[in-house]
């Protein structure tokens, strides 16, 4: 059975906890932050209800949809966050947009 990324963090010593915080900022691929919560593909796959294999292409692809990635991030109990950032300014981060996808694809399957 897959573990929590929070259960997991608490289980760590303080130290060990931000040595891993503070290398997850340097990820740079879906595998690298698969590995640094401890998963395999297959414990990943079991999650998300796909093969191995699923998750192998999933993680060489360059794009995809943000729900994919979402899903991907929740399946190991984090939290996908979009933010955008512009010059001289705070910033954004973009909150409810699946949300926003879905109300506009129910709104228009009722019409």
């Amino acid at each position: 059975m897959a573990r929590k990324l929070d259960d997991l963090m608490a289980s760590l010593p303080k130290a060990r906890q931000q040595r891993v915080q503070a290398r997850a900022m340097e990820l740079a691929t879906l595998k690298d932050l698969r590995v640094a919560v401890q998963q395999t593909q297959e414990q990943l796959a079991a999650t998300l209800g796909v093969g191995q294999d699923t998750i192998s292409r999933l993680e060489k692809r360059s794009d995809m949809l943000l729900s994919t990635l979402r899903h991907y991030v929740e399946s190991m109990g984090g939290k996908l966050e979009l933010v955008a950032r512009f010059p001289n300014r705070p910033p954004v981060v973009i909150e409810h947009l699946g949300a926003q996808v879905n109300s506009a694809r129910k709104a228009r399957t009722t019409v």
